[in-house]
């Protein structure tokens, strides 16, 4: 979803049927700069350790295109080689977002992101529940098992203060307008709109990390 579509989500959905249509057109089609991807004119910050290559998942948990993208990235998350490293990132490109970003941040720093990510996301869009405050969010984590009190520990702490800190300087060096999106490098960043498709944005993805692992 784009900035403008955050209000507009049955809107959003309709557009992401109309990306998925063309793919079949750029699919064989070697990335091109400025049309499936953009190089970053400064590079970002890259968290990953020396010899390896960062991809960022760039996401909303009430977005419908970052539930629907969801299952596939976590599929290539898991094939990925061994020297890709996988950051997920909570965007906030408003205020209100700011909860949901301590959301992922508390349960990353929980251990429990591969347990509850995916729940979040069919939380939110398959059983309609409104997750954007914290006292919701608390007593809906506490329902999947985890303890309240300590889940309240961490989504307070300064350390997840910090990280959604973080997230939001990122997406700004990135220049990210919407998501989902995904970084490459601190160097590049493509989305659905500009692969045609997520699916296709794998592909550019996989594309650019070649060129890096390449030294090009």
């Amino acid at each position: 979803m784009k900035r403008r579509d955050f209000s507009l989500a049955c809107g959003a959905v309709v557009a992401g049927t109309g990306l998925f249509q063309s793919t079949a057109n750029a699919q064989g089609k070697t990335p091109e700069a400025g049309v499936d991807y953009l190089p970053l004119d400064k590079r970002a910050p890259v968290e990953a350790p020396a010899g390896k290559i960062e991809v960022v998942e760039f996401f909303w948990y009430n977005c419908p295109h970052c539930h629907a993208f969801e299952p596939a990235f976590d599929a290539w998350s898991k094939r990925a080689a061994k020297d890709i490293a996988i950051r997920r990132v909570p965007v906030a490109f408003r205020d209100d977002f700011a909860p949901q970003q301590r959301l992922f941040y508390a349960l990353e720093a929980l251990g429990l992101v591969d347990k509850l990510h995916a729940k979040v996301f069919a939380a939110v869009h398959v059983e309609k529940k409104d997750l954007t405050k914290g006292d919701a969010i608390a007593d809906w984590v506490a329902k999947q098992g985890v303890d309240k009190a300590k889940f309240l520990e961490q989504y307070n702490s300064f350390t997840v203060a910090t990280k959604a800190s973080r997230a939001a300087q990122l997406q700004n060096a990135y220049k990210i307008d919407g998501v989902p999106a995904l970084g490459v490098a601190g160097r590049y960043w493509t989305d659905g709109a500009m692969a045609k498709s997520m699916e296709r944005a794998l592909q550019v993805v996989e594309y650019l990390v070649a060129g890096v692992r390449s030294g090009k």
